[in-house]
């Protein structure tokens, strides 16, 4: 830790920077983040009418995206 006068603050960064995190939260959040992603996508699509609003074309929407996200930021 770095004493200066925004100490607590390199601390925090410090914390921060070197904190992994739960990987069941990370999960967790990149599931509900990747459906709600997939449910507007779809809804887009429908409106010009590309693909049907319907819960299987959300649902391999999602599991696309959170496969896709989990690929692209594993170390």
């Amino acid at each position: 830790m770095s004493a200066g006068p925004n100490g607590e603050r390199d601390g925090l960064q410090e914390g921060l920077e070197s904190s992994e995190g739960d990987p069941r939260v990370i999960l967790a959040m990149n599931a509900v983040l990747s459906t709600v992603f997939a449910a507007l996508i779809v809804w887009g699509a429908s409106i010009v009418g590309t693909l049907e609003y319907d819960l299987p074309t959300v649902a391999v929407a999602a599991v696309a995206l959170f496969v896709l996200t989990l690929v692209m930021t594993r170390r």
